[in-house]
């Protein structure tokens, strides 16, 4: 598959960048190896964008740090500000990711990974098919320790994903570029963080029934070290999880084993203990107001509402990428039939099984009631009383009802609303007859006399 280079990526021609940019070839599951290297892993970073880093404080060398969110679709772009501190520059839609929430398990479930992962400039690949591309580096010490599997999730162009993130081609240039200049300015690797869905009190109560909380809230504990301190925060794998800023006393540690003692720094574990406290606190007071606790369903996977709106409208302001180029990716998306709909929500009861839904009476829904028509023009008064029955849902009231006390055939029933377009039912034999006169039946000389007859009790 052959995309156009637009303008703005054509060969930047910096040979100290170039070295860093032939760094790595990995191939994905969502990829393939490209041919020749081209101009794209060479494109600058969009002078809009370091004038931004300007404002903020940053150098396009500083150091960088990569979250992403599924279920908001998007992707953040962390850098080191002047201060030593991490910043948000930029945040991007995410244009197709794949699957459900919840970890990566093995290979083929196109799921996309969630996790604490760790780039280097080997994991670049700027042959990729789908024009650029980073490796995740999943499965990382945490996956093994589970038997999970699968190998080349990516970080990459297109707008289409069995298992990656997917970007638009000018917004994985950019990226690229990013971290390309941060490795040339003395970054060895940076850290990628990925996430179900933003760690508020908000989407924890929601999901807090589903099966996979406890592994979100391991993820939630290094998403808090990083808010507290705005610094990378130190990964560790032991016990089978995770463990964040902390060093074990002796020894090493090791993912499938129980933790050691462990050093941590007091003062930061206390801050991140308050932050958890307020949250959960915040997520009790959800849940005794009503918050009802969910599970989003996919068809498979999603794209940020930005790209949605491109497919009914003119374009979207919350992108980067001009309307046509938009236009072009979002038709090469996997599967644009599983984003039609978008996620089914449904509703947990408290043993975190779906909600059964009340079943409708079965009379009611079987046969709605059905308004009457108008009594016949000199028909008899009815009777006192079958108002008052003509009324209940149970019963299908008719012109000829109080005539009779024997039940109504069924096909007079479902006629009943019809008798206005094709004329009047027959009359029953002892029934009172229509004020129209009927036309002579096959072997009758002339219509019958009507016979005076008591109103029969209405039906109960």
């Amino acid at each position: 598959m052959t995309f156009p280079i637009p303008q703005s990526t054509r060969p930047f021609r910096f040979a100290a960048l170039a070295t860093v940019a032939l760094a790595g070839v990995a191939l994905s599951g969502c990829d393939e190896r490209g041919g020749a290297l081209n101009g794209r892993a060479l494109a600058p970073i969009p002078a809009k964008t370091l004038a931004l880093m300007s404002e903020k404080g940053m150098t396009k060398f500083d150091s960088i740090l990569i979250r992403s969110f599924k279920k908001e679709s998007e992707v953040e772009i962390w850098k080191k500000t002047k201060s030593g501190e991490y910043a948000l520059l930029k945040t991007y839609p995410i244009c197709r990711w794949s699957g459900q929430l919840g970890p990566k398990v093995k290979e083929g479930d196109r799921q996309a990974p969630e996790g604490f992962y760790t780039i280097n400039p080997a994991h670049m690949n700027p042959n990729s098919s789908f024009y650029l591309s980073f490796d995740t580096g999943y499965p990382n010490a945490f996956d093994r320790a589970h038997g999970r599997t699968g190998s080349h999730l990516m970080v990459h162009g297109a707008c289409s994903s069995r298992g990656c993130f997917s970007m638009t081609d000018e917004q994985i240039a950019e990226i690229y570029a990013l971290a390309r200049e941060a490795f040339a300015g003395g970054q060895r690797n940076f850290q990628f963080q990925s996430y179900p869905f933003r760690m508020t009190p908000e989407n924890l109560a929601a999901h807090r029934l589903d099966q996979h909380m406890p592994f979100w809230k391991n993820l939630k504990e290094g998403n808090d070290h990083f808010e507290v301190t705005k610094a990378e925060p130190k990964v560790g794998f032991c016990g089978r999880r995770y463990v964040f800023n902390a060093e074990p006393a002796s020894g090493r540690m090791d993912a499938a084993a129980p933790c050691p003692e462990l050093n941590v720094d007091e003062a930061v574990v206390a801050a991140v203990s308050q932050k958890d406290r307020a949250d959960q606190s915040r997520v009790a007071e959800l849940v005794s107001k009503g918050a009802p606790a969910i599970k989003l369903v996919y068809e498979d996977g999603d794209q940020h509402k930005s790209f949605k709106q491109v497919l009914a409208s003119a374009g979207s302001g919350d992108t980067m990428v001009p309307v046509v180029e938009q236009r072009s990716r979002v038709s090469e998306v996997s599967r644009p039939e599983a984003l039609a709909a978008g996620p089914r929500e449904i509703i947990l009861d408290a043993s975190g099984k779906p909600k059964a839904e009340p079943k409708p009476d079965p009379v009611v829904a079987a046969a709605p009631p059905v308004p009457a028509s108008p009594a016949p023009v000199g028909a008899p008064p009815a009777p006192r009383g079958a108002v008052q029955q003509a009324a209940q849902p149970s019963a299908m009231p008719t012109p000829n009802a109080t005539a009779f006390a024997a039940p109504e055939p069924f096909y007079r029933r479902v006629l009943t609303p019809f008798r206005g377009l094709f004329g009047a039912n027959e009359p029953a034999p002892g029934n009172a007859p229509s004020a129209t006169p009927e036309p002579p039946r096959r072997g009758a000389s002339q219509p019958a006399k009507p016979q005076a007859s008591a109103p029969a009790a209405p039906r109960g």
